[in-house]
């Protein structure tokens, strides 16, 4: 009961502090530089304030939803009195308080690396434009995931994509962020449509938009009206996490935001689609049919070989780390295929352990992505460049970026002991139950989603040695690299956090997965025990490769790092070091153009896969003004877009011209509308009948 109590006036403290942050944000952030040196100072210390606001609010609901995940019990917050469609009440049921925890632990980073970070564009831009849409996307994530009324999920899902184009277009004056704006405001209504029609199909059965109804009356509704459910959920919160075909919007709009908003949008917003899916393909519907889960394994599959594929050919570093959200995203809906296909076959053990597996990949992706997005921004906010082929040798400049970016690189790519690779070996153990039935669908699909994961994996692996190698190493390729100097402390201590958090959840796995199991038991409507089922024992506790590896390979890199570092020093003695150039083919020197690129890196996958890059060449060739010069060439090359020129191209010229055909209605003539308002009665006459 204290718990309970406690936990409320938490959540209710951050919903508060959520607001005065946003409305204090343009008032105590000026537009204009004052005109004095004081006021100048006075509103450095008001744009500190507000983020400090917004942090305290993030650590608020971040203490709340760990005491309602250790507690194992809902918390019911009604704030507010009736409105028109039921009460407007918050849950902080397991589910909710997960992705709550998830969304305040990054947004408390965020908050604290904003306080350095957005004073670049202080008396540039309106700060205070960004003070409060910070504020209002951070309090609308945490009502999207606490809400309990499907019109006002409508309401707070629609507040926050409008909040998230506002931020996209934040630097307005940038073509490519009005484009991205269009694109992502365009996408997320289509998934808005979807979202409405779910909702609209589960009144129709419930006559109610509570949740508490949906839940109740989804397992007596028709087998079509279920799959009506599960697609429209599928496509409208797939939309909102980016699964490939539906995330052409991602890799143009996370580039485009601040970094800091980059580092929210894909560490914690598109977990609400990830949200959505799991509250309606398990809370809402239940068991299923069959080939629901196989459905979204294709889908789950497909998002995470050809997002980790695309990554590799980005020179531009945020859209690199853009397209591995869709990568992740895909490696999250494995977990999620997993428990969806054995749930609905009865074996809720396997389908816990993929359903865990799930939620701490979701949990690890938003801490070592958001890391990687802060400090990506790090780089951005020294250069001013986000082209990797214009960077090099910032590891001697900007240290600290370098080790929290390999720190974040080391874990994307699930290598040990952090915490991306435990939450992918959970992933195999899911697949690796699936032998033990007897189907064969499942005992076919699952050595193939194996396959493809490990696939994923060496590939990430490989892009970030592209992506830190050609960034931090070798020698600065441009003027952007001179006289630069690393990000301010407060950026620092951020990346700091989130770099501890990815070394503490890969070191400790199983600590986080006993807060799991009685958030897929409350999922899977079964009863919350205090000890690991068994299957996710067999998997973690009983199974050292998950629990005990990652501590025994991290004593072991540091007792090889000793090793070495104490056979450097015995062996080198009391000689004198000596400084010589690198040598160079006999050059003097070692030239920046002799340096590895990007493009040369990723050539030999860009062959290996040209059926899916279908990569092409261009020579430009230019005659010298005199004889005695040789001529210049310049080579270009390019990779096609292939789901926006074969899929959203052609749709948007269907549409366009579908559109010129219903221009022809608009004659001009009162006599035409007149015709037409008596037809529509006609019809709602003849409906009403």
């Amino acid at each position: 009961m204290l718990y309970s109590l406690q936990s409320t006036n938490l959540f209710i403290l951050s919903l508060l502090a959520y607001v005065i942050g946003a409305v204090l944000g343009p008032i105590l952030a000026p537009r204009k530089a004052p005109a004095s040196s004081a006021g100048r100072r006075l509103a450095g210390y008001a744009v500190t304030a507000v983020f400090l606001v917004s942090a305290i609010a993030s650590l608020a609901s971040l203490v709340a939803s760990y005491m309602v995940l250790s507690s194992r019990a809902s918390v019911d917050v009604s704030p507010f009195p009736l409105t028109p469609f039921g009460h407007l009440t918050f849950r902080l049921d397991p589910l909710s308080a997960f992705f709550l925890l998830v969304i305040s632990l990054v947004g408390f980073a965020v908050s604290i690396y904003s306080l350095g970070y957005a004073r670049s564009f202080l008396f540039k831009r309106h700060v205070g434009l960004l003070l409060f849409l910070h504020n209002s996307f951070l309090l609308l994530m945490t009502s999207v995931v606490t809400v309990t009324n499907g019109v006002l999920f409508v309401v707070v899902w629609e507040g926050m994509s409008i909040a998230t184009y506002f931020l996209i277009t934040y630097e307005h004056e940038s073509q490519p962020s009005r484009r991205a704006g269009f694109l992502y405001i365009a996408m997320t209504h289509v998934g808005t449509f979807f979202l409405i029609l779910m909702f609209l199909t589960l009144f129709s059965h419930s006559r109610s938009f509570d949740f508490d109804s949906f839940r109740i009356t989804a397992s007596a509704m028709p087998w079509g009206s279920k799959t009506l459910v599960f697609f429209c959920a599928l496509i409208g919160f797939g939309i909102k996490a980016g699964v490939i075909p539906l995330h052409i919007w991602l890799p143009e709009a996370h580039p485009a935001a601040p970094s800091n908003i980059s580092a929210l949008m894909s560490g914690v917003m598109i977990k609400t689609g990830i949200y959505g899916m799991i509250r309606v393909f398990f809370d809402f519907l239940g068991t299923g049919l069959p080939w629901w889960g196989f459905a979204v394994l294709i889908l789950a599959l497909g998002s995470s070989v050809l997002g980790v594929l695309f990554a590799l050919m980005e020179h531009d570093l945020k859209r690199l780390l853009a397209y591995h959200s869709i990568e992740n995203i895909g490696i999250i809906l494995m977990g999620i295929a997993v428990a969806l296909i054995f749930h609905q076959a009865g074996n809720d053990g396997i389908a816990i352990v993929g359903l865990v597996a799930a939620l701490f990949h979701t949990l690890n992706h938003a801490t070592f992505k958001s890391l990687l997005f802060l400090s990506a921004g790090s780089v951005v906010h020294s250069t001013g460049t986000r082209n990797m082929e214009e960077l090099g040798g910032l590891i001697k400049r900007l240290p600290y970026t370098a080790t929290f970016f390999l720190v974040g690189a080391v874990a994307i790519s699930a290598l040990p002991p952090l915490n991306g690779f435990a939450s992918e070996w959970l992933t195999f153990q899911a697949f690796f139950r699936g032998f033990d039935v007897a189907e064969l669908s499942v005992k076919t699909a699952m050595p193939i989603s194996m396959a493809l994961l490990a696939l994923t994996s060496a590939l990430a692996a490989a892009c970030f040695v592209k992506a830190f190698g050609i960034t931090f190493l070798g020698t600065s390729r441009s003027r952007h690299v001179q006289d630069i100097h690393e990000s301010p402390w407060n950026m620092l201590a951020a990346m700091g956090l989130l770099a501890a958090a990815c070394l503490f959840f890969g070191i400790d796995p199983s600590l986080v997965i006993s807060r799991l199991q009685p958030v897929a038991d409350f999922v899977l409507h079964r009863n919350p025990s205090g000890a690991l089922s068994v299957d996710v024992a067999r998997s973690i506790s009983a199974n050292p490769t998950v629990n005990e590896a990652p501590v025994l390979v991290a004593v072991l890199l540091l007792g090889i790092a000793a090793i070495a570092i104490v056979a450097i020093v015995v062996l080198r003695g009391n000689r004198r070091s000596r400084v010589v150039p690198t040598w160079a083919c006999g050059l003097e020197g070692l030239a920046p153009r002799m340096q590895y690129t990007a493009t040369g890196f990723s050539k030999p996958i860009r062959m290996i896969f040209s059926s899916v890059f279908r990569p092409s060449r261009e020579i430009d060739v230019r005659e010298p003004m005199s004889p005695y010069f040789k001529p210049t060439i310049r080579v270009d090359l390019k990779t096609e877009a292939i789901f926006d020129t074969h899929v959203y191209r052609p749709l948007m010229n269907s549409v366009l011209a579908a559109l010129r055909v219903l221009r022809k209605v608009q004659t001009g003539h009162i006599q035409s509308y007149l015709a037409y308002i008596f037809i529509t009665l006609i019809v709602l006459l003849w409906m009403a009948l």
